[in-house]
């Protein structure tokens, strides 16, 4: 039996996934998968779920809909209504809700998002919950960064996080960091 749906669509970034259940007229968003330059979405995301069927819904047309609008450069909010948080440690509920926080045009360190979650010492932990995070996008990962200014990771490789930052109006130094001038926490 199939309990999970997909929808992909194209980017100027490449295809994205959008992994969901239905459960009656509910639906719960449980991941999004980014291409990157290695590994498309749909590649990752069948790697994850052996059972799958594509699928279509309002609901995720519409998150599809916001998701191209942000990777066009718009301003974009996001309702976390229809993500399914369960599948997150209780670490990473408290990192991606910090990280959903961030406003556009800001970025944080790792080190101050463990520090804002109560976590001294965490800023590896918060890089892994990161690192880890199901819902690119939605929740904005590439607006953490690390202390030295240096990019991290980031699922859709470290072009679009770049990318999306400048978007945003985060300015880089001639040696590529992050210039900290419009930094949150």
């Amino acid at each position: 039996m199939v309990d999970h749906f997909y929808t992909s669509f194209s980017s100027s970034f490449g295809m994205f996934t959008i992994v969901w259940e239905e459960n009656g007229p509910e639906i719960c968003i449980n991941r999004v998968f980014l291409s990157d330059s290695e590994i498309k979405s749909e590649t990752k995301m069948f790697e994850a779920y052996k059972t799958i069927e594509s699928g279509t819904s309002l609901k995720i047309k519409a998150l599809g809909n916001k998701i191209l609008s942000f990777l066009k450069g718009d301003t974009v909010d996001f309702d976390l209504q229809l993500i399914d948080f369960d599948q997150c440690s209780e670490i990473q509920n408290k990192v991606l809700l910090a990280e959903y926080r961030i406003p556009r045009g800001y970025i944080s360190t790792y080190k101050r998002i463990a520090n804002e979650i109560g976590i001294p010492k965490g800023a590896r932990a918060v890089g892994n919950a990161l690192a880890n995070n199901p819902f690119p996008i939605v929740i904005p990962c590439h607006r953490a960064i690390k202390s030295n200014g240096e990019l991290g990771g980031f699922q859709g490789g470290i072009e679009m996080k770049r990318k999306l930052l400048e978007m945003e109006g985060i300015a880089f130094s001639n040696r590529e960091k992050v210039l900290m001038n419009k930094i949150y926490y």
